[in-house]
């Protein structure tokens, strides 16, 4: 049978700058099924979902739900949510969790904040006279420093290919050691299936299987980015993330912090993108959205599209490094 995720990858659809953009993101630990919108159709409280949805809007946060993988997530229950809110820009990416009895209480966050990458916003409403206080009680933020956190798309309600083909990888890395791995709710891009983001660096991939994911965290370990079925860095806008991509082809520049987005100007459908590297060199990379051809499926069971797609037009250098830092900087990868 034919599905969105067999014609994306009999059409060598390419992946770069096909990630959702979330500087910052919110998960949130809900077993059992969940909707097509999960936020407001799982057993997590509807009013907290459509609230914590309402505070994120525009902030650059995105909230999504998380589950240990397993064939009977309902079965994974407890009194306690496991929270965690991932910062992903270069040099400043962070994991902070903590443990709730009440998910509501993570009404109080300031999404502003989290979403510009500032910790402090960090806040929780008072908790029900129930929930103990103290060193690793719930709604204390720690810092998270297990495992990069792989969380792949499972949510067969938007997609099938999600399921049939997240689930297996999900189950497969957690028999395989891989401690960080949960299920998630959505990240985009079903026909790329399967399909994950790694945090906290925020890169995503397409068509993964269990080696690639163990390659990509072993890179990861080592400060590097395996650029190989990467859809892009989530902390940036599609054509920031296929502009980095591209520079990292034409430099082997793998270091996993080296390289930010410094600016993006002009409108769809075509973009001139500056990618700065940590040694004063910068590249201007022209990016234009073009529609993909001839038309596939976007999801499973719609009608024949036109996605669009990004694609370089042009890369330049406009500044070199100063005198000593490339082979400082090259050291470093």
């Amino acid at each position: 049978m034919s599905t969105c995720a067999t014609a994306s990858r009999d059409l060598s659809e390419p992946l770069a700058g096909t990630a959702a953009t979330a500087p910052t993101w919110l998960l949130v630990e809900q077993p059992g099924p969940w909707g097509t919108e999960a936020l407001t159709a799982s057993h997590l409280d509807p009013a907290v979902g459509r609230a914590l949805e309402r505070a994120a809007k525009d902030t650059g946060v995105r909230v999504a739900l998380i589950r240990r993988p397993g064939r009977h997530a309902d079965l994974h229950t407890g009194a306690r949510h496991r929270v965690f809110v991932a910062h992903t820009r270069p040099g400043s990416s962070w994991i902070r969790t903590t443990a709730l009895t009440d998910p509501g209480r993570l009404r109080a966050l300031d999404f502003a904040a989290l979403g510009a990458g500032d910790p402090a916003g960090l806040t929780l409403a008072a908790p029900d006279d129930g929930e103990p206080a103290g060193h690793g009680a719930p709604g204390q933020w720690e810092e998270y420093t297990g495992d990069p956190l792989v969380l792949v798309c499972t949510n067969g309600k938007r997609d099938r290919c999600c399921a049939v083909l997240g689930r297996p990888l999900a189950a497969e890395l957690t028999a395989s050691g891989v401690d960080g791995t949960w299920e998630v709710t959505h990240i985009g891009g079903h026909r790329f299936s399967p399909t994950l983001v790694v945090l906290p660096h925020g890169y995503t991939y397409g068509r993964a299987t269990a080696r690639s994911v163990h390659d990509v965290l072993e890179a990861l370990r080592g400060g590097r980015v395996v650029t190989e079925g990467c859809r892009g860095r989530s902390a940036w806008e599609r054509p920031g993330q296929t502009a980095e991509l591209a520079v990292r082809a034409i430099t082997g520049e793998y270091g996993v912090d080296t390289l930010t987005v410094a600016r993006t100007e002009g409108a769809a459908p075509t973009w001139t993108v500056t990618v700065a590297h940590r040694d004063g060199r910068e590249w201007r990379v022209s990016v234009a959205q073009v529609a993909s051809a001839p038309p596939r499926p976007e999801s499973c069971g719609s009608a024949l599209g036109s996605p669009a797609r990004m694609e370089v037009v042009g890369i330049r250098a406009t500044h070199t490094a100063a005198p000593g830092a490339r082979t400082v900087a090259a050291a470093r990868r």
